[in-house]
């Protein structure tokens, strides 16, 4: 490096500097509205508005009355002249208004003798004539609110949640007893039980996205928060140069389960408000049977060291209680949108647990002189995604 070298000095912006920077937008601004006051100039070939409803959920508060959740997910003010269900005409009420701007949201009330049980479709005729149509699979009154039904809502969640994982916790005393390879068969598919649990997070998310307007992106939206999620939590343990602890990593695995079990719930407390589960002793037996692995799964890190009965209740809870929480949300307040935010954070969460689980597979199978490239491996990998997939089909 020559001597002579001079730093580079740091340019300052002044305000001239700053005025071409805002030339562009203040040109921009200028173009945008000179197309939404003339047309472009394209007036005569722009043709009739774009309409497009999205019915976002349909409810029974009680006998007689349908409750219809509109959002306007078109470029244009849509204004809803008729309903009919099941094809026949009938009055309504709507609040705010039956002209919906874009973006827009209205209530729709219609005094209409629903059947128990049997199927509905209800249909809406803007002025235009363009029809928007959602069915009711089966006429069912939502639930309303009440200490009742919170208690049975929880235990719903309280089966499907915590019951599993504490019955899979309570296989740490014999999993002591196993050989270091068979610890590292378990660490494999505990890394193949979470790859399908970020697989079926992002399907839950995607179901859920598609139910939003359009105007969400909810594709890119899932995407977006997965990665997002992922790189916060990349960066954030980076900047903490803390090598992880078998506990901690519990923890982490924990917490991506939890995310899961979230999601899970949210779609059992939905589909009860609607109507549309029937959640017996069988499906009961399902999730229990499909979760009883994920106890495994976050028992397995600490194999090794024996973290307390307060650590177990705590790991129990981190994974289990979501589902609870859950279920109330599905059942009580249920948002699609935050439905699929907190699935897309599941998703990076759990892809983040992956990597932490596939670092510790692959430093314990240098430590005894193998390649983490090992059919041992191979096999815990493949054996826990065959394991959720098998037991998936009690569920489904």
């Amino acid at each position: 490096m020559s001597m002579n070298a001079q730093p580079l000095a740091t340019k300052r912006i002044t305000g001239p500097a700053w005025l071409l920077a805002l030339l562009p937008l203040l040109l921009a601004g200028l173009v945008v509205l000179y197309l939404v006051l003339s047309g472009g100039g394209l007036g005569e070939l722009a043709g009739p508005p774009v309409e497009r409803l999205n019915i976002s959920r349909i409810t029974l508060p009680q006998p007689g009355m349908i409750r219809v959740e509109v959002v306007n997910e078109g470029p244009e003010t849509v204004t809803i002249a008729q309903v009919t269900v099941d094809e026949a005409y009938w009055a309504f009420q709507a609040e705010p208004g039956t002209t919906v701007p874009r973006l827009g949201r209205t209530v729709l009330t219609i005094p209409y003798p629903w059947v128990p049980e049997e199927a509905h479709e209800v249909t809406l005729i803007t002025r235009l004539g363009t029809t928007f149509s959602a069915g009711i699979p089966a006429a069912v009154p939502s639930p309303h609110p009440s200490l009742r039904l919170f208690l049975r809502f929880g235990l719903v969640g309280f089966y499907v949640g915590i019951v599993p994982i504490f019955l899979g916790l309570l296989w740490y005393p014999f999993l002591q007893r196993l050989s270091q390879q068979a610890t590292r068969f378990l660490l494999s598919l505990t890394a193949g039980l979470l790859g399908y649990l970020a697989i079926a997070t992002w399907l839950d998310a995607l179901a859920f996205a598609h139910t939003l307007p359009a105007f969400w992106q909810g594709g890119p939206l899932v995407l977006f928060i997965a990665l997002l999620s992922l790189g916060v939590l990349l960066v954030w343990g980076r900047r903490r140069g803390e090598r992880g602890t078998p506990l901690r990593l519990a923890y982490q695995i924990a917490l991506g389960i939890g995310l899961h079990n979230l999601g899970e719930g949210l779609a059992i407390g939905a589909a009860f408000a609607l109507g549309q589960a029937a959640l017996g002793t069988f499906l009961i037996l399902g999730f229990t049977l499909h979760n009883l692995t994920e106890g495994i799964g976050i028992a397995v890190p600490v194999v090794k060291e024996n973290p307390g009965i307060k650590h177990f209740g705590l790991l129990l809870l981190l994974a289990g209680a979501p589902a609870i929480l859950g279920t109330w949300i599905g059942g009580f307040a249920y948002n699609p949108v935050l439905a699929t935010l907190f699935l897309a954070v599941g998703v990076g969460a759990i892809l983040q647990v992956i990597g932490e689980v596939g670092k510790l597979v692959a430093r314990d199978s240098r430590r005894f002189g193998q390649s983490p490239l090992s059919w041992t491996n191979l096999g815990g990998i493949v054996s826990g995604f065959a394991l959720m997939y098998v037991t998936a089909f009690l569920i489904k």
